[in-house]
């Protein structure tokens, strides 16, 4: 299943209280309730203005669907094509 990595810009993002962070987690979790198992949000970095998550889904436009549902935005969409890490760097 394809991973892809989601840009969300949320101006202040970074200064969300706890209890802001946890009512979008909410409304997340919820619609991929509805969206049932085939979409997976994996993680989310918040930063000063973005939000930048990681997710599991058959397609973009699946992507997208939780974005409009839940209220988010989705600037970027990418398909991640594979991932590196230090071991890679391994002979």
């Amino acid at each position: 299943m394809p991973k892809y990595l989601i840009r969300r810009e949320i101006p202040g993002a970074g200064s969300m209280t706890p209890e802001e962070l946890r009512g979008a987690s909410q409304r997340s979790c919820d619609v991929l309730a509805k969206l049932g198992p085939q979409v997976q949000w994996v993680q989310s970095f918040v930063t000063d203005d973005a939000i930048h998550c990681v997710y599991i889904a058959p397609s973009e436009q699946h992507i997208r669907q939780h974005a409009q549902e839940a209220g988010f935005p989705a600037n970027d969409i990418m398909q991640v094509r594979t991932i590196i890490d230090p071991t890679t760097a391994e002979a």
